[in-house]
């Protein structure tokens, strides 16, 4: 039985997905005809068998061929383009006219074909995602002499694909009807990716950019105020002097012109204020992409799923990916001027040889988008910030390094005349010792402990403060020269779309309350409660606490170690090795460490993702702030929990001879070196923090990306068939920027930074040199992020953004939280207090001479406990007193081993002394924050002179629009008197009986009087309209 293969169900499906746009309504019409007609005939012979891999080539051929028959405008196309064409229609359609605005990727399978085989298998075709219907199979007898065929998968092989595809044929179907444009691939494999390619024609363009008021430049200009005197001079001296830093952006040279264009959010009404040469150029290739996100966004499938937007059919495997296209090639073409967008962002900003020059912000902004511009706006405002803090560190340091020679307390530790007998650093293994063999770590320990980190400490505290006052005046001037000022509606309307998780569970939800209840119409309004999310939270809370608990846990388990390796290398017979232990031990210490940390913030950023997605929020900014807080939360905590316990609990709970506190119940807690704890805090953070730096942030951001790409390449390899080649030729954009790698957003960006932020602010007293590093670091991060940005990922959408959000928030809080820390770390990790203490309280001379014997007390060896006592002591048997760094009485006293009254006054200074940091440096940062303004004075004046101009522009056509009317109705009234004085006079009767505005029964013809009607009706009517109902009456452009 012979199929009808010109008209079937398949051929009209894609005829009707594929075929006509939204202007073309005839072509429409034909198509509805035909599937209205097709669909009872594939009934009537959907018994018979035959060639499925023939009939769906034909039917693309028959649905090309109409297509084309209804005004040449072709929606359907092969792909079978020139390779050698020019390079800007790579990024067009078939046609080379109309641009690729988007681009959507699915998996599809069709037949293929092994020759050889024995049998030939049936098929079976899905008729709804959900019926299986029989197919007879062939008559083979004619075909005894050729080998046999199998024929696998003429379409979906189950219903699951089946209904994936009915998804997408509704899903395109609403796109066309919104008003784009679609073209297709010839799916010419056994399987693979097939591309559907999206253009927003100029109506489509200028509806939405209404619609989201997207602010556009008009054609009303003024001219900027010129500065003039000492001002104008020394702007012009530093713009000289900047010239070699600045990129060579063609576009940046009209961007600082003295010419401002006033920009005013778009409307169709308003067309002749813009400043339109083409509609093709009118709006650029980033908002042309962000227009179409937003319709992709929006668009529901209501027919066959109950879902919302393009996000949820990807999280639910309907399409494999959808983004934007790269503006071409990011390999210089060799002209300057005919370089594309991507090329010159290359070429200025993500190469590591362009590192001294200035980022090109508007550029990115264009590119990418308000929100990655940002980014990359604060990071250079940051980066630039660092230069300050690492010169005044880099003097501190040499301060430190000149006076060792000078200083007192390392000039009587390294005095081998002193001797100071020291207690032992654990039992029976280790002996005796003297304070004059730790001569290295006291001088080593000066060049951080000095006096000039406590004003190294209240410097970064103010440069905090000044860095985020800094950034809010650079925010508004890029929210003011890039058009962001009131668009807080457009950010509200943003979050109102949900989620794909937050939309399958409440279809969830509506589903198993129309079950349970008896009128289904009840369930329209169906939402999310606490009930719902209560199941999440539970685990959210205790989970974080369990990796608070893991964090501990691996902070215990290196003290373990070190407790323990240090008690073994003391039991050693080797000199060498009793003499490095503590070097030996911290080392190691603090690269275990650097491991776990590295391995547990990758664990945490998986943890943090799983627990928000738990919380079931509604939108991505909700799900974004929340993910960011706790992932923040578990990596702060993973990063500085060592820090912590070095600054402020090592050392303190060890006891003293004779009660000293074990762990097991055989190893002592360890203690602080003899320098002090301050010289280990400057180890590990500078470990900790280089190697973030180096491994997390620079080898893995290379590396990770690198080995995604292979593994995707490999597995498309295996996926595809062997026996189909590729078809010679270039491959098109839309192709390569497949290969890329996805975007996954900002997060992972700003987190490396902000916990650098943290290193350079919380603990800077320790380690002066932390901004120097930081800057050295940044410098390399902002080309590696940017390379990675224009050549290893794929084109993000073009997001708006007023501001960094909930970052900024917590870079107020690190700001904040670093005095507290900075005013403990000055006051009880290092000795500047006690020093305070005994040069104006204790001293006899006013100097600092005996301050190292004041800090030590004394211990009778007699009051060991019995099996802690060294076994073989070198320093003889006549010890009587040993000695330990604490503020203890003597064992001749009343109270021996009790605290002395010189404990409490160092301790009494140290509290003062962060209650007196804290109010003074907290005071400086408002006093900071109050003398500088939000606001740049220039902005604001800006500001307000646009605001008066735009009101004079609309003021003017309003005068100019009521002009037209009065004339046009003076006009009306002159040529009314004229009629009505010929009538009378024609008719004799009197001038009283025709009432004024009231035409006469013999008036003239109606083709002259209508018009003038209409038109003044027409202007009286969008005199009378609101805004809002003047959006819906639009003349068409």
């Amino acid at each position: 039985m012979a199929v009808n293969k010109s008209c079937s169900y398949v051929e009209v499906n894609n005829c009707f997905l594929n075929g006509v746009s939204t202007a073309l309504s005839e072509s429409s019409s034909i198509c509805s005809d035909i599937k209205e007609a097709s669909e009872i005939e594939f009934m009537n012979s959907i018994s018979c068998t035959f060639d499925p891999f023939d009939f769906i080539e034909e039917s693309w051929q028959h649905c090309d061929n109409m297509l084309q028959t209804s005004d040449n405008k072709i929606h359907v196309a092969n792909n079978m383009m020139d390779m050698d064409q020019d390079p800007r229609k790579r990024l067009c359609f078939a046609d080379g006219r109309r641009k690729v605005d988007y681009v959507l990727v699915y998996h599809y399978r069709k037949r293929s074909s092994v020759r050889g085989s024995p049998s030939q298998h049936r098929l079976s075709i899905i008729s709804n995602g959900s019926y299986p219907l029989g197919v007879e199979e062939k008559d083979q007898e004619g075909r005894k002499d050729e080998p046999a065929e199998v024929v696998v998968d003429v379409g979906p092989p189950d219903p699951a694909d089946g209904e994936k595809i009915m998804i997408r044929e509704e899903f395109e179907g609403n796109l066309k009807d919104a008003g784009l444009e679609i073209e297709h691939d010839k799916e010419n494999k056994a399987h693979g990716h097939a591309f559907i390619r999206l253009h927003a024609p100029w109506q489509v363009l200028s509806r939405e950019a209404e619609f989201l008021k997207i602010k556009v430049p008009t054609k009303k200009s003024y001219e900027l105020r010129e500065e003039k005197g000492l001002a104008a001079t020394m702007n012009e001296v530093w713009r000289k002097l900047n010239q070699p830093f600045q990129p060579k952006v063609p576009h940046q040279e009209q961007e600082h012109s003295r010419t401002k264009f006033l920009s005013h959010c778009f409307s169709r009404d308003k067309l002749h204020l813009y400043n339109i040469k083409s509609k093709d150029t009118f709006f650029d290739n980033a908002t042309r992409s962000r227009i179409v996100y937003e319709i992709l966004r929006r668009t529901a499938c209501t027919r066959t799923c109950q879902t919302m937007g393009i996000t949820t059919l990807i999280a639910n495997g309907v399409y494999d990916s959808a983004f934007p296209l790269h503006d071409g090639d990011f390999h210089p073409s060799g002209q300057a001027e005919g370089k594309n967008d991507r090329q010159l962002l290359h070429d200025e900003w993500a190469r590591y040889g362009a590192f001294y020059k200035y980022q090109p912000v508007d550029l990115i902004r264009k590119y990418f988008g308000e929100k990655i511009g940002l980014y990359f706006a604060w990071l250079g405002v940051y980066t630039q910030l660092l230069i300050p803090a690492s010169v005044v560190g880099i003097i501190v340091f040499f301060y430190g390094w000149a006076t060792v020679e000078t200083n007192i307390p390392s000039q009587e530790m390294c005095d081998e005349d002193q001797n100071f007998t020291m207690c032992p650093l654990c039992d029976r293994a280790c002996d005796y010792w003297h304070l004059s063999t730790a001569c290295g770590t006291a001088r080593a320990s000066h060049l951080f402990d000095n006096p000039a980190t406590v004003f190294f400490a209240i410097f970064m505290s103010l440069w905090a403060a000044m860095f985020l006052e800094h950034w809010k005046r650079r925010q508004i001037s890029l929210n003011y020269s890039w058009d962001l000022t009131g668009m807080e509606e457009e950010e509200e309307k943003a979050k109102e779309h949900p989620r794909p998780k937050y939309e399958t569970i409440l279809l969830q939800k509506r589903q198993r309350k129309k079950k349970n209840t008896k009128n289904k119409n009840e369930t329209g309004h169906e939402k999310l409660t606490w009930r719902d999310r209560l199941p999440g939270y539970l685990i959210n809370i205790s989970s974080i606490l369990f990796m608070f608990g893991v964090t501990c846990s691996a902070v215990f388990s290196v003290i373990i170690y070190r407790i323990t390796i240090s008690a073994l290398m003391a039991m050693s017979s080797d000199p060498e090795v009793k003499s490095n232990v503590r070097v030996t031990v911290t080392a190691t210490a603090v690269i275990i460490n650097l491991v776990v940390i590295l391995i547990l913030d990758e664990i945490y950023g998986m943890v943090a993702a799983w627990l928000t997605e738990l919380e079931i929020p509604k939108t991505e900014t909700n799900f974004e702030e929340r993910l960011i807080l706790k992932a923040f939360l578990l990596k702060f905590m993973n990063a500085y929990a060592p820090i912590f316990y070095v600054a402020f609990f090592k050392g303190r709970f060890a006891g003293r001879p004779g009660d000293y506190v074990y762990v097991f119940n055989d190893y002592r807690m360890e203690e602080c070196a003899p320098g002090g704890c301050l010289i280990e805090l400057c180890i590990q953070l500078s470990i900790i923090m280089l190697g973030k730096q180096l491994i997390q942030n620079n080898v893995f951001e290379i590396g990770i990306p690198k080995l995604k790409k292979l593994c995707r390449t490999l597995k498309d390899k295996e996926r595809a068939p062997k026996e189909i080649v590729e078809q010679p030729g270039r491959r098109q954009q839309w192709h390569l920027d497949y290969d890329l790698e996805p975007f996954d957003g900002l997060t992972p960006e700003y987190m490396e930074m902000i916990i650098q932020f943290g290193f350079v602010s919380l603990f800077v007293a320790s380690f002066p040199l932390a901004p120097l590093f930081a800057l050295l670091n940044n410098v390399i991060e902002i080309r590696l992020d940017a390379k990675k940005f224009v050549t290893e990922l794929r084109r993000p959408d073009a997001i708006r953004a007023k501001d960094i959000g909930i970052w900024y928030n917590i870079l107020s809080g690190l700001g904040k939280f670093s005095v507290i820390i900075n005013a403990f770390v000055i006051s009880f990790t290092s000795d500047f207090i006690p020093r305070l203490v005994y040069q104006y309280m204790y001293s006899e001379t006013g100097t600092m001479h005996g301050f190292i014997n004041h800090t030590l007390s004394y211990f009778n060896v007699s009051n060991f406990k019995p099996g802690t006592v060294p076994s073989i002591s070198s320093l003889g048997k006549d010890i009587t007193f040993c000695r330990y760094k604490d503020y203890r009485e003597p064992p001749w006293s009343t109270e021996p081993y009790q605290f002395s009254k010189q404990y409490w006054s160092v301790l009494a200074a140290r509290l003062g002394f962060v209650i007196l940091f804290q109010n003074l440096v907290i005071t400086m940062s408002m006093l900071v924050a109050w003398v500088i303004p939000d606001v740049p004075k220039n902005i604001s004046e800006k500001l307000k002179k646009e605001k008066t101009l735009l009101v004079d522009v609309f003021l003017n056509e309003e005068k100019e629009k009521l002009q037209l009317i009065q004339s046009l109705f003076s006009r009306d009234l002159t040529q009314e008197q004229q009629e009505e004085l010929k009538v009378s006079d024609q008719t004799s009767l009197p001038l009283q009986q025709t009432q004024p505005g009231q035409l006469p029964p013999t008036s003239s013809p109606a083709p002259r009087t209508r018009p003038r009607a209409a038109s003044f009706s027409q202007f009286t009517r969008q005199m009378s309209m609101s805004p809002r109902s003047d959006i819906t009456q639009h003349t068409a452009v």
